[in-house]
């Protein structure tokens, strides 16, 4: 490739073309020397034309060529002869074409004058042009070094210029005058210079192309032949440049590609490309050698030589172009990406929230293509190329080798757990801003669901399958490197370093497994996962509720005022005070320590409706709470309708006991809460009804006693209510569903039934704990809009009746002439009089110092009140009756279309309606 190395210097000066053609004014001297030395053999024209048109060339393609010695003997000689002749006659010889010096028949000193006048002629136009043009005698390049760029293997030397950029650029023998075989001499020749990259003598480059620019040197030159050329060469030459232009765009292109901004995989698949490359060049080489040494060397062998590469580039100018219309450095996908990048304000707010950074360049990198899309073209390329055994060969090559620093990446992550993405071409996605040590005030499921996503878009077909294994893996394994659970650091041998190794898939499958298995190890045995999914149980569904009961007992005072007036401390300290009560279930619970005490202004059929009547969520998010919104709170909330619990969870646990499932335990426990305290407040009601002596006492009045058989009736309808469906809640409900993910979390790895896989993976125990959640919710009736304003509607009713128990006894005590009376009456012991006079004497020190006389009702305003107080009753009545029967309908109708289990419940509030009828519908007046 010397020879070659010496030519390809060629365009950057002047002075280069004068060897070029000095050399051809010696092949001339050489013929018109041989014309001489054979006159005696009366050489015919058609000879001489042929010997010299081969001149050209340095032996003619069809004669034998001299020995090596001979040839360097005569070059020596011609230019002997030919310095002497051009120094002592004329000292420059001007360019002159072979054909034309053996055209003349004339002895050498008829050609003196020719030579004098072109010679004189070129000196006055030589004065002409240096008056005119003074930069031209001073158009000196250089070879210069460009600056570094980021791509530390392109190429540094400076673009040498074109050769119509050169002033005075002497012109070679037009085509026309030489003949057919000095026609395809030179063509090969010119073709041996292009394939490199530089212009020849007759084939330069097409107006329009400009090497400065780095379009057009992607796309590639094209190349125009100077006229002349002989239609059976022209063709054959033409299908041959299209070589050319594939090496000189994917020379341009490796050298961009190969910048730091593309990734990994670019600069394996730039490696690959510039392998290939370094061979062309070789093969270059071999066919120059075989040009000068081989005189059967014809435009038609070269093209035999090189047909095959040429396709193998082809192949490789298609993949390259593709690539860079993704990456907008051509026009197609620029115009097609460039409005929507403009208008995408909202990938740019939820880079933004996630916690990236917005970059200047943003919208730019986004279009890149790097990583798993790149790996995707190609294969996609394979794919379709398969019937063609060499293409199929050489994009498997590029396959293998554009894969090998992704496969890096990807044992990283499957085993150890850990990203190594500078240029973010990995498949998984990390969100820095998400850390564990953030977990520790707000357990969050962000670190779980948003700190390692998948860039869906740039996921490898390879992969495509098993990405959520290849997720899982890796999140597994990360979650017990931090937690130091299981030893990661262990350097695993004999992985697969490519795509199209036979160990690709097995080696996810088993990284997968043995992460799951770390992972369940570190929650079920090292932080006891089911000891705290039991404990939460107990305070949250107040499954042992003796300690509750006392600890409702101990701050009912405080549960009493209003929940701004609540002292959240004082109920912990009590609270803690339960918990440590010996003899009780929760007093051995090792975790007793993680419950604290907080007020919730919001109440619980408010917090409910804010999450179900939310509408365009993504599934599975349904009954996620929106902490983010601003919901004004109950003016009248009191301790007891805003107590909630809250539990403090530790990473990793955290993971399965998240923010949301927390939130779903405090949904249920808030509303067992409220069942608690109803059943309670009318548990309480029974005993004044029972154990009073206003209400225990039989007087002379028919209509009042009939209105307390209505009260005591109601009463215990309420209870029953309360009752029935606080057990369907927490025994039809709770425990059935409790029973059975306890059963699932238990579930060994030999499985018994060859129906299911045996083995468990974290994410199905997550997913089985939020379904558990979700279930008890949708059971219990807090996720139905509907039912949900029907069931507080009868919670209401039931809550004013319970608390307007003490109203209706003062009542009753003064519309009851017995009691009203000063003496004991006839049916009433001295013992349960002086009582009386002593609860008495109570009700009306609290009642403000009112008048005495105020409290003597005369009979007829008596007799209104107790109207009063029937109207009252039935009212009551009308409201709870009328109110059960629409839930009644509710659940007889979602019990078929939704949840069957309410028909059980259908069934057991339907008692609360027996033996009665709507009081008011009883007679006319009622209805009226």
């Amino acid at each position: 490739m010397s020879s070659g190395a010496a030519r390809a210097s060629r365009p950057y000066t002047r002075g280069d073309e004068g060897p070029r053609m000095s050399n051809a004014n010696v092949s001339a001297s050489a013929s018109l020397r041989s014309e001489r030395d054979d006159a005696k053999g009366a050489r015919s024209p058609q000879t001489d034309s042929k010997f010299s048109g081969t001149a050209h060339k340095r032996s003619a393609s069809g004669n034998p060529r001299p020995t090596a010695r001979a040839i360097e003997g005569r070059r020596y000689e011609e230019r002997r002869v030919t310095e002497r002749t051009y120094v002592s006659r004329i000292e420059r010889v001007p360019p002159a074409s072979p054909g034309k010096q053996q055209r003349q028949s004339g002895p050498t000193e008829k050609k003196v004058p020719e030579l004098r006048r072109q010679k004189s002629a070129e000196w006055k136009q030589s004065d002409r042009e240096q008056g005119s043009e003074p930069s031209a005698a001073g158009w000196m390049p250089e070879v210069t070094l460009l600056p570094h760029s980021s791509a530390p293997l392109a190429s540094r030397v400076s673009i040498p210029p074109l050769a119509s950029t050169v002033p005075q650029a002497p012109q070679p023998i037009p085509l026309i005058e030489l003949s057919l075989e000095a026609q395809e001499a030179a063509m090969v020749e010119d073709l041996l210079f292009v394939f490199m990259g530089f212009e020849g003598q007759y084939i330069r480059f097409a107006k329009g192309y400009d090497p400065n620019e780095e379009r057009d040197r992607l796309s590639g030159p094209t190349f125009k032949i100077l006229p002349g050329l002989d239609p059976s060469l022209h063709d054959l030459t033409t299908s041959m440049l299209k070589m050319a232009t594939y090496y000189a765009a994917l020379e341009a292109f490796v050298d961009v590609q190969s910048r730091a901004d593309f990734g990994l995989v670019n600069h394996a698949l730039c490696a690959s490309i510039r392998k290939f490359l370094q061979d062309y060049l070789i093969m270059i080489a071999q066919l120059e050698t075989q040009f000068l040494t081989n005189d059967t060397f014809t435009v038609h062998v070269l093209n035999i030589h090189t047909i095959s590469t040429s396709h193998l580039m082809l192949q490789l100018y298609s993949l390259a172009q593709e690539l860079l219309k993704r990456n907008a450095l051509l026009d197609d996908e620029s115009e097609e990406e460039g409005d929507d990048s403009d208008d995408d304000y909202d990938k740019v707010i939820e880079r933004l929230t996630d916690g990236g950074e917005l970059l200047p360049g943003s919208m730019t990198a986004k279009k890149i293509c790097k990583g798993g899309v790149v790996l995707g073209l190609v294969t996609k390329r394979l794919e379709s190329m398969s019937g063609d055994p060499a293409a199929r060969a050489l994009l498997t090559s590029l396959l293998r080798e554009a894969s090998r620093p992704y496969m890096v990446m990807l044992n990283e992550w499957l085993h150890r757990g850990a990203i190594n993405d500078p240029h973010s071409e990995f498949l998984v996605k990390e969100q820095k801003s998400i850390r564990r040590e953030r977990l520790e005030q707000d357990y969050t499921d962000e670190y779980w669901e948003r700190r390692y996503t998948i860039r869906d878009h740039d996921v490898p077909p390879q992969l495509e399958a098993v990405k959520d294994k290849v997720l899982l893996a890796g999140k597994y394994l990360n979650v017990v490197r931090e937690c130091g659970g299981v030893d990661v650091s262990q350097v695993v041998t004999r992985v697969p370093t490519s795509f199209d190794d036979s160990r690709f898939l097995e080696n996810v499958n088993n990284a997968y497994a043995h992460a799951n298995e770390s992972l369940m190890q570190l929650l079920l045995t090292t932080h006891a996962l089911p000891a705290r999914l039991r404990s939460m149980k107990h305070y949250f569904f107040l499954d042992p509720s003796d300690y509750f009961s006392y600890f409702l007992e101990l701050g009912s005072s405080e549960l009493r005022k209003p929940v701004k007036s609540v002292n959240t401390t004082k109920l912990q300290s009590l609270l803690d005070l339960v918990l440590r009560q010996p003899g009780s279930v929760v007093s051995l619970d090792p975790f007793k320590e993680d419950v604290k005490v907080e007020m919730n202004e919001i109440t619980l059929i408010k917090s409910l409706q804010r999450v179900v009547n939310i509408t365009g969520i993504e599934q599975g998010e349904s009954l996620q709470p929106i902490s983010n919104q601003t919901v004004e709170g109950d003016k009248n909330a009191v301790g007891f309708t805003s107590l909630q619990l809250d539990y403090a969870v530790p990473f990793p646990v955290s993971l399965v006991i998240s923010r949301k499932t927390v939130w779903r335990y405090q949904a249920l426990f808030r509303y067992l809460l409220s069942l608690r305290h109803l059943e309670s407040q009318l548990s309480s009601t029974w005993q004044t009804q029972t154990r009073g002596i206003s209400w225990a006492h039989k007087g002379p009045n028919q209509a009042l006693e009939i209105w307390k058989r209505r009260a005591w009736t109601l009463r215990a309808r309420m209870l029953v209510f309360v009752q029935q469906l606080l057990y369907f809640c927490t025994s039809e409900v709770i425990e059935p569903n409790w029973t059975r993910f306890m059963a699932r979390l238990d579930t060994k790895e030999d499985g018994q039934d060859g129906t299911r896989p045996a083995t468990r993976t974290v994410d199905e125990l997550m997913q089985d704990h939020v379904d558990f959640l979700d279930t008890c919710l949708k059971e219990c009736m807090l996720t139905n809009s509907k039912l949900l304003r029907i069931h507080s509607k009868l919670m209401q009713t039931c809550t004013i009746f319970a608390a307007y128990t003490n109203w209706l006894t003062r009542e009753l005590e003064r519309l009851d002439p017995d009691l009203s009376a000063e003496n004991k009456p006839s049916t009433m012991t001295a013992d349960q009089w002086k009582r009386f006079q002593a609860a008495k004497a109570s009700s009306q020190r609290t009642a403000q110092n009112q008048d005495a006389a105020a409290l003597v009702i005369s009979p007829d305003d008596a007799e209104a009140r107790v109207r009063n107080l029937a109207d009252i009753i039935r009212k009551w009545e009308g409201n709870f009756s009328r109110h059960l029967q629409i839930l009644l309908d509710a659940l007889n109708h979602y019990a078929a279309t939704e949840t069957v289990v309410l028909l059980s419940l259908c069934a057991r509030l339907s008692t609360a309606n027996q033996g009665t009828e709507y009081a008011g519908l009883r007679t006319e007046d009622d209805t009226a």
